[in-house]
């Protein structure tokens, strides 16, 4: 986030509420928490969502419709092109994400051999964490 980035209240508990969060949030999750804050329509919600996601803090799962902080929101670069993967735990929901520069080199040969431009590129990889396993 550039220091010209200011948040609004909104986005603030928002992102709050995720970075407390031990597992990914729904946005109706993170409504349910902000409700003593005196947020109280889904819309509220989903636009602070939409912004935090525009601005690389907040990636979404899409196999869980959820929603998680970026866990290196200083990494600019890593957003803007690059490869984000998500590591999903199936047993106690936690999730670890990570960029791999070997992937993002093999997915960028394909895409130029194939004359394909990504708007965005996110790998969820579901399984069994280290703990749980």
């Amino acid at each position: 986030m550039s220091p010209a980035t200011e948040l609004t209240r909104n986005q603030s508990l928002v992102l709050g509420v995720l970075k407390q969060a031990g597992a990914p949030r729904s946005a109706y999750d993170i409504l349910d928490g902000l409700r003593g804050e005196g947020v109280r329509a889904p819309l509220q919600v989903y636009r602070a969502l939409d912004k935090l996601m525009e601005i690389g803090l907040v990636h979404r799962l899409e196999s869980l419709n959820a929603f998680v902080a970026c866990s290196d929101p200083h990494d600019h670069a890593a957003h803007v092109g690059g490869v984000t993967a998500f590591a999903i735990c199936e047993d106690c929901g936690s999730v670890t994400e990570f960029h791999d520069a070997g992937i993002e080199g093999r997915l960028s040969t394909w895409q130029k051999s194939e004359r394909f431009r990504p708007e965005k590129t996110t790998i969820e990889i579901r399984g069994h964490c280290r703990a749980c396993s």
